[in-house]
């Protein structure tokens, strides 16, 4: 796990998001929030995937912070003033946004319109912010396969231009002042020019990913069991299930059998411990998800 941790934060680009756990027994009050963090490699990155979860009382500042104070890159998140606060504070970290929530606030509004009154939604301030970020997402989605030098190639010369009208059209909007100040569309309006600095950071590297989806896509297996299993009972459980988690995800992001690779470490595992009781990291390297050493078993479906 600690290694999983050291080796991520070598990366150029890291990811990072989290969500809500309840932990029974942490000197709190009943229901009490706790946070699952997660942190991970950057999607476009040419380096290995790596998933690590990270469990915390609360959602401080402090918590980013401490973990990235050894980091220089790029630091992939929504747009929490925590992890703002981050990029502040440490030096040699760079805080993007992600464009999936800029859309958010104008999907609810075209929601809140309803099915039915289609002509209503293809006039509304909502509709047009989606179409614009749309063609945005289109042209992305376009060099997917390219290499992260060609890639910032490409969107400076064909997505910018893009991007820069966007912003233009919302300051317009929201000079015209035509919308209720508290709606949804006006709430979607405001995100963009709030976070605009962090919004245009794709732009300027071709490794950085336009959206955080592939953190909240890495939370999803972690709240899937959350629904099943309520609560966590202590905070060593939460601790440990934060391990886990971080073995088993990093595995399946590199195409590992989970059952087989976790089989194989319980296996390998006691092999490399010394007589101190600890393992040499140069017996872990062979051991990682990523290792290109691993036992064909660890990639079966099943056992031939």
């Amino acid at each position: 796990y600690e290694l999983m941790k050291e080796t991520s934060l070598k990366a150029h680009v890291n990811q990072c998001d989290e969500t809500v756990v309840e932990v029974i027994h942490d000197d709190r009050p009943a229901g009490s929030k706790s946070y699952m963090w997660v942190h991970l490699t950057g999607e476009l990155s040419p380096v290995p995937k790596i998933i690590v979860y990270e469990y915390q009382k609360t959602r401080h500042s402090d918590h980013p912070k401490e973990y990235y104070k050894d980091f220089q890159g790029i630091l992939v998140t929504d747009g929490l003033e925590q992890y703002h606060k981050t990029a502040r504070d440490l030096e040699g970290i760079i805080n993007a946004n992600c464009w999936a929530h800029a859309r958010r606030n104008y999907a609810d509004a075209i929601k809140a319109i309803g099915k039915g009154n289609e002509k209503l939604i293809r006039q509304s301030i909502a509709y047009q912010a989606l179409v614009r970020i749309g063609a945005i997402y289109d042209l992305e989605n376009s060099l997917k396969e390219l290499s992260p030098q060609e890639r910032l190639k490409q969107r400076q010369t064909s997505i910018k231009p893009l991007v820069e009208e966007y912003f233009a059209w919302v300051k317009k909007c929201l000079s015209n002042k035509v919308l209720p100040p508290k709606g949804k569309t006006a709430s979607g309006l405001q995100y963009s020019v709030n976070q605009e600095e962090y919004l245009k950071v794709f732009l300027t590297d071709g490794e950085v990913p336009i959206d955080d989806s592939a953190s909240e896509r890495a939370l999803r297996n972690f709240t899937i069991g959350r629904k099943n299993w309520m609560t966590i009972n202590t905070i060593r459980g939460a601790q440990a299930s934060a391990i886990i988690y971080s073995i088993t995800e990093t595995a399946r992001a590199n195409n590992l059998n989970v059952y087989y690779y976790i089989s194989y470490l319980l296996t390998e595992l006691p092999k490399s411990i010394n007589k101190d009781g600890n393992i040499e990291q140069s017996k872990l390297e062979p051991l990682m998800p990523w290792s290109k050493t691993l036992p064909a078993d660890c990639y079966s479906k099943r056992r031939n």
